[in-house]
């Protein structure tokens, strides 16, 4: 996560990475509506075109979009449910890992955000006004880490209580100075923003996928259902890395993991996709507006939908944000049960933590 994030959450009371539901109801522009009667859905893969390596085929389908009525956990933000229509397309099976984003770098020379000096003269131009400019000793290059030796919380709308701005922390150190991937390299790359992520798309000229891609390639195989395997809680420290005990501050390794995981560590879903749910966030290109949904359901079934055409978030509104989507390793039903395939929530577009990294996707030109 930039600095400029950090510095927002700490100067106001903006809970962007809360489940907390303060959502309401805000003006906006109306997506046009689409015509699909007479639209032709990709279904099958093509046989003109190999499947990608490290990649899966996910059917086109017609499916409803968000969170189901029996889901005890959907917030308002994943509401209503609506009709979408997802044309068929590539995603990678896994996570892409620190080992794919390394050769990207190698090859390119690419710097991450959280790598680059910080210009405070562009920054104070995306917060608020009368932002204090912070002292030079915190004004360095670094990232949002996750506080793992935390004892007590006095308010879990309080989320800076359990990230730290760490001088130094990157993709290549997640944990700042002295920290390395070594011997991690099968793990989800992380400390990566949106910005990041479209460079490495461009390199292996693939795409990030939309909310609705994602979806649909988490829900698979199955009819419905609230996760990738179905609608059973109780299955899922078998299925997706997530936390298990009292978060933040009591955390067992009930599911074999207490932070990251190496891609692959938990069982596909339904087309052999893994990490669907849990481990880290994935990045979409949608952005992020609490209302869409609602708006969404207005328009009849939405072919190929690209979201809202704004971004809107009464909890962070200094911040344009995009979707991310499947939940991560600090995902636990006593704060965020956002392992669910409906689950959504908003990130910075210079954002980049611990717990978020991305997958990319390849779809193929319709004749």
């Amino acid at each position: 996560m930039k600095l400029k994030t950090y510095i927002i959450f700490i100067t106001i009371s903006a809970v962007f990475l809360s489940c907390q539901d303060s959502e309401k109801e805000t003006h906006q522009d109306s997506i046009p509506q689409k015509e699909t009667t007479s639209y032709k859905l990709l279904v099958k893969k093509p046989d003109s075109i190999a499947v990608p390596e490290g990649m899966k085929w996910v059917s086109g389908v017609k499916f409803t979009m968000g969170a189901t009525e029996d889901d005890p956990y959907a917030l308002p933000r994943e509401k209503p449910a609506h009709p979408v229509a997802v044309d068929g397309f590539f995603m990678d099976v896994t996570e892409v890992t620190n080992a794919e984003f390394a050769r990207f770098v190698e090859e390119t020379g690419y710097v991450t955000v959280a790598e680059r000096p910080i210009d405070w003269e562009e920054m104070k131009k995306q917060l608020p006004a009368g932002t204090p400019k912070p002292h030079d000793s915190i004004l360095q290059p670094g990232s949002l880490v996750f506080r793992k030796s935390l004892e007590k919380v006095t308010n879990l709308n309080d989320y800076s209580q359990w990230w730290e701005w760490e001088i130094g922390a990157d993709w290549r150190h997640p944990y700042g100075p002295g920290t390395n991937i070594e011997g991690k390299m099968n793990y989800p790359v992380v400390h990566v923003s949106y910005e990041d992520a479209l460079a490495y798309c461009k390199w292996a000229g693939r795409s990030l996928p939309t909310e609705a891609e994602w979806e649909a390639a988490a829900k698979g195989q199955l009819n419905g259902g609230i996760y990738t395997w179905g609608d059973e809680e109780k299955e899922l420290n078998e299925n997706a890395n997530t936390w298990q005990g009292s978060f933040p501050t009591e955390n067992k390794p009930e599911d074999g993991f207490s932070y990251a995981a190496p891609v692959k560590s938990f069982p596909p879903n339904s087309i052999g996709l893994y990490d669907m749910a849990g481990n880290v966030w994935e990045i979409t290109t949608d952005w992020f507006d609490v209302n869409y949904y609602k708006q969404a359901l207005n328009e009849g079934e939405l072919i190929n939908p690209e979201g809202s055409q704004t971004s809107y978030n009464p909890d962070n509104p200094y911040e344009m944000q995009k979707v991310m989507k499947g939940g991560s390793f600090l995902c636990n039903k006593s704060y965020c049960a956002s392992y669910r395939i409906s689950a959504r929530m908003g990130m910075s577009l210079d954002s980049g933590t611990d717990h978020v990294g991305f997958r990319t996707v390849l779809r193929p030109e319709k004749k």
